[in-house]
C-alpha cells in the first residue's frame, strides 16, 4: 500500500476525523459570527460530505446560483485553499446585520458592503482555520481574503484548477444557521495531498 493518501479510497476512520474537524471548525466559525453580529446564531449540527468536485455547484442548489464567496490561500505547516460561500440574498442579509442599516435595494453591493461582506468572511474562515490549527498543533496561514459575487460554477472554477492536480473527491461542510433568517453557508477546504497526510498525522492516524 502506498504511503500517499488517495482521497477516493480513504478508510471511514480519516473520513470520520475530517468530518469531525469540520463539525468543530464550522462551529467555532459560526460563535466568531454571532460575537461579530452581537446577536444570538443558531446552529444545525454541520452536514459533511465527500463529494466530487463536479458535483459541488449541483449540491449548493445549481452552478447558475448567484453566490458570495470568499477564497484564501493557505500556508504553513499545509498549504491548499479555503474557500466560504454562500447565497447572495445571505450576504446580503449578513451584511445588513453587521452595518445596522438596509443593503442597496437594486441588489448591488456598495464598496462598504463588499468590505463589510469581505470582513465576515474574514472572520469565519480565519475562526475555522484557527479551529484546525488548534486541534492539529499545525501551523496555517491564510492570506488576504478575496471575494467574489457570481455564479457559483464560475467562484469554484478558482479551487477546480486547483483540485484538479489532487483527486477527483473533496470533503465540503455545509453550514446551516440563523438568527431571523436561515442560512446556508459552505466551507471547502482543499489542502494539497501532503497536507491532507500531515493533518492525520498530527492526530497520531498516519
Amino acid at each position: 500500500m502506498s504511503d500517499k493518501i488517495d482521497l477516493q479510497a480513504m478508510s471511514d476512520q480519516y473520513v470520520d476525523v475530517l468530518m469531525e474537524l469540520g463539525n468543530i471548525g464550522a462551529g467555532n466559525a459560526m460563535t466568531a459570527l454571532a460575537q461579530m453580529l452581537q446577536c444570538k446564531v443558531d446552529m444545525k449540527v454541520p452536514r459533511v460530505r465527500l463529494l466530487e468536485f463536479s458535483e459541488v455547484g449541483t449540491a449548493m442548489g445549481g452552478e447558475e446560483q448567484i453566490m458570495a464567496g470568499i477564497y484564501l490561500a493557505v500556508d504553513g505547516d499545509i498549504t491548499g485553499s479555503i474557500m466560504f460561500l454562500l447565497e447572495k440574498d445571505s450576504a446580503m442579509h449578513l451584511v445588513g446585520k453587521l452595518m445596522g442599516m438596509p443593503t442597496s435595494e437594486d441588489g448591488t453591493f456598495s464598496e462598504m458592503e463588499i468590505s463589510a461582506l469581505q470582513e465576515i468572511g474574514n472572520i469565519i474562515t480565519g475562526s475555522y482555520l484557527n479551529s484546525l490549527s488548534a486541534m492539529t498543533g499545525l501551523k496555517i496561514i491564510p492570506s488576504i481574503p478575496a471575494l467574489s459575487i457570481d455564479m457559483a460554477g464560475a467562484i469554484l472554477s478558482v479551487p477546480a484548477i486547483e483540485f484538479g492536480l489532487i483527486g477527483d473527491n473533496i470533503l465540503m461542510i455545509e453550514t446551516q444557521f440563523s438568527d431571523d433568517q436561515e442560512i446556508a453557508g459552505y466551507f471547502i477546504l482543499v489542502p494539497d495531498l501532503e497536507s491532507y497526510e500531515k493533518i492525520l498525522t498530527s492526530l497520531g492516524l498516519r
